[in-house]
């Protein structure tokens, strides 16, 4: 099982980042170590060697048959289910990799540091490009998006990653996360929607 990650997919958040609007010309890809799943409402654990671990909302897909070189009018067969997940950032780590040119490996991969919630049948959506989605914590929204805002669509990602990686079945992919990410803290309860649909819900240790 691999997961696949997306970066700056979301104009705005590409500004909150770094204080100005742009698009980069390709998807920026990265991955997270198998270990780096959390799943099922298990509790996330802040590690003490952070400073600082931002949640990072995202629509995550899970890959549903096995596929290379998948053209992107195809690509919507090689997925069948949707949910919000969270990738954790350890973002004082982050920051010090992208001053030296470094790898995000440690501060994106971590044990934990991909949480996702149930997965929903893409059928049960009309438009997976026009998803609001939203993460409540202690019961305030502090994040929201709609997948319409995307800079690369949900197939032009999985058709792009395929000429790299074969995709295979249970495969996952978190699409990008929109403005509004922030620092999570001990005793923080989680909640992920899509639309008016809780599919994540756990706590912060």
């Amino acid at each position: 099982m691999k997961i696949f990650a997306v970066g700056m997919n979301y104009v705005e958040h590409n500004k909150e980042l770094d204080g100005t609007l742009y698009k980069p010309e390709k998807p920026v890809i990265f991955t997270k170590a198998d270990s780096a799943l959390l799943k099922d409402g298990k509790p996330f654990f802040i590690p003490d060697w952070s400073e600082r671990v931002d949640y990072e909302t995202e629509i995550v897909v899970r890959i549903c048959r096995l596929g290379k070189s998948i053209p992107e009018r195809f690509a919507h067969r090689y997925y069948d289910a949707v949910t919000v997940g969270i990738d954790f950032t350890a973002r004082d780590l982050q920051q010090e990799a992208r001053q030296n040119g470094r790898p995000w490996d440690i501060c994106k991969g971590f044990d934990g540091a991909a949480c996702i919630g149930k997965w929903v049948e893409k059928e049960k959506f009309r438009d997976l490009q026009a998803l609001d989605f939203h993460l409540d914590i202690n019961g305030t929204t502090v994040q929201s998006g709609n997948t319409c805002q995307m800079i690369f669509s949900i197939d032009h990602l999985v058709s792009y990653i395929s000429q790299f990686f074969t995709l295979k079945t249970g495969d996952i992919l978190y699409t990008g996360t929109p403005v509004g990410v922030g620092p999570v803290r001990i005793d923080d309860h989680l909640e992920g929607y899509i639309e008016d649909r809780k599919v994540l819900e756990f706590n912060c240790k």
